[in-house]
């Protein structure tokens, strides 16, 4: 019976590894894809600069030029609306992979991830997003 009980234990720590890892690759994907790589790159993000690659791609007339960007900006705004609608769902996971942390972790060592965490959401509030859709 004792060797059952050590087994489910094994899995279900065996699964919270799992789900904290899932949790914080998708925050780890997030971050990469809207901090990182935006700041890159920024110009590229732009209805603006699109519409000039694509000018010079393709040796647009004025006409088409000022269709092109109308249709550029209005895909712009449909995606930082679905940027927008997002975010929620993003704060709960980071909300939620951090109580799962804090779980595991013993009273002195939860004081010092609160401070952690403390300083990294002062670190996100003074450098906000760039790039579409950004904060």
């Amino acid at each position: 019976m004792n060797t059952d009980a050590t087994s489910r234990k094994a899995v279900a720590w065996l699964l919270v590894v799992f789900v904290l890892g899932v949790a914080l690759g998708v925050v780890g994907t997030y971050v990469m894809r809207t901090r990182v790589f935006a700041h890159r790159q920024p110009s590229e993000h732009t209805p603006a600069s699109r519409l000039d690659r694509l000018n010079h791609e393709l040796n647009l007339t004025p006409d088409q030029q000022k269709q092109i960007d109308a249709i550029l900006t209005s895909v712009q705004s449909r995606y930082d609306a679905i940027h927008q609608s997002v975010v929620p769902q993003y704060e709960d996971a980071r909300k939620q992979g951090r109580e799962q942390i804090r779980q595991v972790l013993t009273p002195d060592q939860q004081v010092k991830f609160d401070d952690f965490l403390r300083r990294i959401d002062e670190e996100h509030k003074n450098h906000p997003q760039g790039g579409p859709g950004g904060d």
